[in-house]
């Protein structure tokens, strides 16, 4: 009687098993909180991807209906990226209506304040609060199609004291405008002179710039899309690699 070979058993079943369970992770992640991590290029580099999009929550919850980056998510994310050791740069995706000032600034200030590489990308648009965030990494970049709009801060509500909330008003739009000349090659004056142009939007003050109109004014670095913007990370990353074995 012929006997029937044995079938194989896979060798690389677990290897196969983890495969799955790291991507089945990723996508949740993806899912949650659209966060990422890069790890597959050539470079053999591990790139923590975040991206920012719709509108940006804040202390109080959006409407169920909107797409919305909560700040709560983010800002315990940063701190865990720059306490990885094993995460050598941030690349930030942003496609923003803007939001909640205070938040924004929050987020914008994590970014800034990392002691790693970052590179942000404004795909669709980077209006409002999302202009900080934007300019807060170490290197930007901005689609040609992509749009920013900068006006100033609104507030929505009843004024009990008029000249007391104007006064308010007026600190929290320094600090905006300060952060956002202090991390870009556009002055505090000139981004003033955009925030109250009265000839570009019909129905409010401010200005609307095209990708590369925005890197004109020096708000953002470079045009260029996600090539771009990871080998340029790239680039900051070998760089800094480089500097710490000179000073070892």
């Amino acid at each position: 009687m012929e006997k029937k070979p044995k079938s194989e058993k896979p060798v690389d079943s677990q290897e196969k098993k983890d495969e799955l369970d790291n991507q089945n992770s990723q996508n949740q992640q993806i899912r949650e909180m659209g966060q990422v991590l890069l790890s597959e290029n050539q470079e053999d580099i591990r790139v923590e991807l975040l991206t920012i999009i719709g509108e940006v929550e804040g202390h109080e919850s959006a409407p169920s209906h909107s797409k919305t980056t909560k700040y709560e998510h983010v800002l315990p994310k940063l701190a865990m990226i720059e306490d990885d050791q094993s995460i050598e740069g941030l690349l930030i995706l942003l496609n923003t209506v803007g939001g909640d000032v205070e938040a924004g600034l929050a987020i914008a200030e994590m970014i800034a304040s990392l002691s790693k590489p970052t590179v942000s990308l404004v795909l669709g648009g980077g209006h409002s609060i999302g202009v900080p965030m934007a300019v807060s990494a170490d290197y930007s970049f901005v689609v040609p199609s992509a749009t920013m709009v900068i006006h100033p801060v609104r507030s929505s509500g009843m004024f009990i004291g008029v000249a007391q909330t104007y006064r308010n008003m007026e600190k929290i739009q320094d600090r905006i405008t300060g952060f956002i000349s202090r991390h870009s090659g556009i002055s505090k004056e000139r981004l003033e002179e955009l925030m109250l142009d009265t000839t570009q939007l019909v129905k409010d003050v401010g200005t609307m710039l095209e990708g590369e109109e925005a890197v004109k004014e020096g708000l953002i670095d470079e045009v260029g899309g996600i090539n771009s913007a990871l080998q340029k990370l790239y680039s900051m990353i070998h760089t800094k690699k480089k500097k710490r074995k000179e000073n070892l």
